[in-house]
């Protein structure tokens, strides 16, 4: 089973609410305004910010596919 991407639809980055983009080839959901990354464990995303991978500037204005 894969990460469900319907629920980008209901997903927000919990630190500021906004979007979070799906990154497919590292399996996490990336919150660019915050610069995090949310992993994706099990298909299930991980949405605490203290476990969350603090991105660069430049990975955050990658586009994630």
């Amino acid at each position: 089973m894969a990460f469900d991407t319907k629920l980008m639809e209901i997903l927000a980055c919990p630190v500021c609410k906004g979007k979070l983009d799906y990154d497919k080839a590292a399996q996490e959901l990336i919150c660019h305004f915050d610069r995090l990354a949310y992993s994706i464990e099990k298909d299930i995303p991980v949405l605490l910010e203290n476990e969350a991978r603090e991105i660069n500037a430049s990975q955050s204005t990658e586009q994630d596919s």
